[in-house]
């Protein structure tokens, strides 16, 4: 295979989160295509390219296996995954030229290869009676304050510091820019007897800096935490999981919504899988339940039939989390105590079970969306998903609680304007494209499929003019407060209707495409 050198990617995706692109293949095309990469997602961000060919998956060579199997193979791996990728010029001269692609004997070009992901890492440090035990120094040309004097077998060092560590944040609040003079009186001023640090070592900071990615605490191990978050499976019994919820808002500001257990029934599936009192819960089977409400996290639960995994966190854990302003959630990237289900259990996953609406009301709401949003630190909170060269675009992966959630984007809504521009025969690149290039604010037209197609059926042409004076989502920021939720109780309980079967969808006949 001389001359033909794959490139080896890692990919890590966050709990509840995809890898960022499509796997596809294509009618008299060969190989297993990297398509649809989303914007700023780990796969784009890693490298990959429209195009590119998948050769090997965590080692193994996958050229010729049938597509649902590498889908298999890619979805069972977990949180990450190790792919060969092979370049679109260079796989189809290869295969032209009759080149073995499973050849062994090739070097591939790591991009971190089959090491561990690089990491930033979260490091709580506890005041003895000697302090911190470490120092902090800057580099005269250097930006940038770095650990040095960590004692040996000292409060810094059995927390995870190392000499040379690059300092990002002091208690959640990035420092980069500070002067040293600066921080210390940070740590001074911080008070109590401990402080949370996010650090950074030589190598991670120039894997960071290469691919111009900002530093932050969502992207960080947290294997150096002295306290853990508890990630808990359980089976329902004849009454259920035997707790109850318990909403309260953070800090009363609105912000986020925080959920409790309580009334654990003595003996139940929660108690004797190690539910306590009072833990706060993070996320419901992957996915993170601040800023949902009350209702929806019950319907979270309802919705995983008679198993569920929680992640929970005790008051102590929680607070020390909360000190490095960082969700728990980073602990389950490292620390999934089971693998995702593969393609073909995912498509007997139980789908929500919507009230249903009378048939009155369905034709009243025969009309689109406007949805005006101001970008946050974050983005707009969705992914945009289309085919490559082919026209219609629809929203996925609405953040809850996001930007886009709260402007009333949901699931496969049908994108038809953006910034008062039809989309409708524009490709999914021409689409990303004028997202990209709008600024800090975006208007999007959007209609659902069942409201989509029933207007196309009835030939009604899709404009602002359907929605009359009102019928507009208003703007919503990343501070736009929710209206605040009673504080209620409900058990979870098993749904009475029979859920829906999802079944396999693709763009024809003739292609078959999986997100990833």
């Amino acid at each position: 295979m001389a001359g033909y050198k794959p490139k080896v990617i890692s990919l890590t995706k966050r709990p509840g989160h995809s890898f960022g692109f499509y796997l596809r293949v294509e009618y008299a095309v060969d190989g297993h295509l990297v398509r649809c990469l989303e914007m700023g997602g780990p796969a784009e961000l890693a490298g990959m390219k429209d195009g590119d060919r998948i050769l090997r998956v965590n080692g193994t060579f996958v050229d010729g296996l049938p597509h649902s199997e590498v889908v298999d193979m890619i979805r069972n791996s977990g949180a990450t995954v190790t792919f060969h990728i092979l370049e679109e010029a260079s796989y189809e001269q290869a295969k032209a030229t009759g080149v073995n692609l499973s050849d062994p004997q090739s070097t591939p070009v790591a991009n971190g290869g089959a090491k561990p992901a690089l990491k930033p890492k979260l490091c709580y440090l506890v005041k003895s009676s000697s302090g911190y035990e470490f120092s902090i120094r800057s580099v005269k040309g250097e930006q940038g304050l770095f650990m040095t004097e960590v004692t040996r077998g000292g409060v810094a060092d059995r927390a995870g510091v190392s000499v040379h560590d690059r300092l990002v944040e002091l208690n959640g609040e990035n420092v980069e820019g500070s002067t040293h003079d600066q921080v210390v009186d940070k740590i001074k001023l911080a008070g109590g007897s401990s402080i949370m640090f996010l650090l950074v070592d030589e190598e991670t900071d120039r894997h960071f800096q290469n691919k111009h990615m900002k530093i932050g605490a969502w992207l960080a191990t947290a294997k150096y935490l002295p306290r853990k978050p508890r990630i808990i499976q359980l089976t329902k019994g004849p009454d259920g999981y035997g707790f109850l919820l318990k909403e309260e808002m953070k800090h009363q500001t609105g912000k986020a919504i925080c959920h409790f257990i309580k009334d654990l029934d003595r003996g139940s599936p929660a108690d004797k899988a190690g539910v306590k009192e009072m833990d706060r819960l993070v996320a419901v089977d992957g996915k993170e339940v601040d800023r949902c409400s009350h209702e929806q996290v019950v319907d979270k639960i309802r919705q995983s039939g008679n198993k569920c995994c929680l992640l929970v966190v005790d008051k102590d854990t929680d607070q020390m989390y909360k000190q490095g302003q960082v969700s728990p959630i980073v602990f389950l990237e490292e620390n999934v105590s089971s693998s995702p289900p593969s393609y073909r259990e995912a498509l007997n996953l139980p789908a929500p079970v919507k009230p249903s609406t009378p048939v009155q009301s369905r034709e009243e709401e025969l009309k689109p969306k406007l949805c005006k949003m101001q970008k946050a630190s974050t983005g707009y909170g969705f992914h945009l998903n289309g085919i490559q060269g082919v026209c219609g675009n629809h929203i996925k992966e609405v953040v809850k609680g996001g930007v886009a959630d709260r402007a009333d984007l949901e699931d496969d809504d049908i994108v038809v304007e953006v910034n008062g521009v039809n989309v409708e025969r524009s490709s999914h690149d021409e689409v990303v494209e004028m997202i990209r290039s709008s600024g800090s604010s975006l208007e999007l037209l959007v209609a659902s499929e069942s409201v989509y197609d029933q207007l196309q059926a009835k030939g009604v042409t899709i404009t602002r003019l359907l929605l009359g004076e009102t019928s507009y989502a208003q703007v919503h920021t990343a501070d736009t407060p929710k209206e605040e939720e009673r504080h209620e109780e409900a058990r979870p309980e098993t749904p009475t209707e029979a859920a829906r079967e999802r079944t396999p969808s693709s763009s024809s006949e003739e292609s078959a495409d999986e997100r990833l």
